[in-house]
């Protein structure tokens, strides 16, 4: 197809959507890096203090439970030292 036919109905609806997500996609980079992004540099430190706090808990407790409870027997067919 040369540059003076002129285009099928549904060959100018591609393009015509093609050149909508074009725009819609370049106004959602924009939205992250206007808005998600900086939030996250804020934020992204106490995030992290939190889940290390929680983690630590976990520990915890992970520890309170391993010594509360005896450790397993040997299978039966283990071999004796």
């Amino acid at each position: 197809m040369s540059a003076e036919e002129p285009k099928r109905p549904w060959e100018q609806r591609l393009h015509e959507v093609g050149a909508r997500v074009e725009e819609d996609l370049r106004s959602v980079v924009q939205y992250i890096n206007d808005e998600v992004v900086p939030d996250v540099r804020r934020n992204g430190s106490e995030a992290l203090r939190a889940a290390a706090a929680e983690l630590q808990k976990l520990a915890r407790r992970m520890d309170e439970h391993a010594h509360r409870t005896p450790p397993p027997p040997p299978p039966a067919d283990a071999p004796k030292s």
